[in-house]
């Protein structure tokens, strides 16, 4: 796998996990905690959101849903 992929997937993971134990997080919080830009976030939420994972309860605001998941 491509080592840009590769860290791609990890961050999103680390994203998925960092909201599911705080239970909903802003997308600021977000940029905050990864060092990462606003525009990175997005794109790394959108996958998640994409795949059922996360939801936008409010405005810039995300949590996990209730889909099981197998982290490995």
């Amino acid at each position: 796998m491509n080592p840009s992929t590769e860290r791609m997937l990890t961050r999103i993971k680390s994203i998925y996990l960092f909201i599911k134990k705080k239970g909903s997080v802003s997308t600021k919080e977000l940029v905050e905690e990864f060092g990462i830009t606003e525009r990175t976030v997005q794109r790394d939420l959108n996958v998640l959101e994409y795949n059922n994972l996360v939801v936008s309860t409010e405005r810039g605001v995300w949590t996990t849903t209730k889909k099981k998941v197998k982290v490995s």
